[in-house]
């Protein structure tokens, strides 16, 4: 049986027409957007809003649009942040609530701040700074990359880590290395791009390469972690899905003196040849049996990129069960 058609009446307060603007969007293009997504109606005479739509939908954007006035107190909504906002899952209340509790989980970097948009992602930040080994499982999307490099700069930028050390397997998909242009440095940079990207992002290019000069951010291949040890560190292996079980070891075995180490994968995608266990699948299998370590599992309804992804990735899971 159809819905039936609502309206609902919305006054936020305290009226601030610095958070409204805010809200509202450069010539109303957040409601533009949420009146897109939400497929309902929003039409406001300064904090006064009307929203029309079917039962379901119009309580839905109501709880939404006092979420963003909150956060608007403390942040800009840019449209990417609200596209990552209204992605989340609000039937299973995985959103983190727009509350002054939320906004102190962000982590506050130089360049920018990085608030938890989900669940998982504060208990990912959370498990950070209170754990010394940390894996965050999950599908594409959910965030796990970019929050463990931003954890990453930020015990950096507060003197609690000397270094950042970044590795990644690579994993020849479908091509081979040796028939890819320039030498090894230039082969194996596309598998490490994600991370430039995040870094970038997170410090901007200027102090990013001074970074990088003076090698107190290293990001490197796995294998060339062989034979180190990384004391006052900060350490993420991304994409540890495609480690095989002897690399796995030796990079846990690489953690050092006063460092924290975040390994993050998507075990549904493993690129290793056929019949080959994955490192990570193994290790998940006893490392909650050793003390220090935390394990956070993001689900799909977490998938903070377009809302198709995150439909795309629920199929392929109720294919696979």
């Amino acid at each position: 049986m159809p819905s039936k058609n609502t309206h609902a009446n919305l006054t936020l307060k305290p009226q601030d027409n610095v958070r409204l603007a805010k809200l509202c969007g450069t010539l109303d293009e957040n409601l533009r957007q949420i009146e897109s997504f939400m497929n309902v109606e929003i039409s406001n005479r300064g904090n006064n809003f009307t929203i029309k739509g079917n039962e379901t939908d119009v309580p839905k954007t109501s709880d939404l649009i006092q979420k963003l006035y909150i956060i608007s107190e403390y942040e800009d909504l840019t449209p990417k942040q609200l596209h990552m906002i209204m992605n989340d899952d609000f039937e299973n209340s995985s959103i983190v609530e727009g509350s002054t509790e939320s906004v102190n989980d962000a982590l506050r970097c130089k360049k920018i701040n990085i608030k938890p948009v989900t669940k998982s992602q504060k208990n990912f930040i959370h498990s950070m700074f209170s754990n010394d080994l940390v894996f965050g499982l999950g599908s594409a999307g959910t965030g796990k990359t970019f929050l463990a490099v931003a954890s990453a700069i930020y015990f950096l930028e507060q003197g609690l880590v000397k270094k950042i050390f970044l590795a990644r397997p690579a994993i020849e998909a479908g091509e081979k290395l040796g028939f890819l242009p320039g030498d090894l440095a230039e082969k194996v940079n596309p598998y490490l791009q994600p991370i430039y990207d995040a870094l970038n992002e997170i410090t901007g290019q200027s102090q990013l390469n001074k970074l990088l000069e003076k090698k107190i951010i290293e990001i490197v291949p796995l294998a060339y972690m062989r034979g180190r040890t990384l004391n006052d560190a900060f350490i993420i292996l991304d994409e540890a899905q495609n480690t095989t079980i002897a690399q796995m070891k030796m990079f846990l075995t690489r953690i050092g003196f006063r460092s924290k180490t975040v390994v993050t994968g998507d075990l549904s995608q493993t690129d290793l040849p056929k019949g080959t266990k994955s490192g990570l699948t193994d290790c998940i299998e006893f490392i909650d049996k050793v003390n220090g370590v935390s394990i956070i599992e993001f689900k799909s309804s977490e998938v903070i990129r377009h809302k198709i992804v995150r439909d795309i990735i629920k199929e392929y899971e109720k294919r696979d069960k």
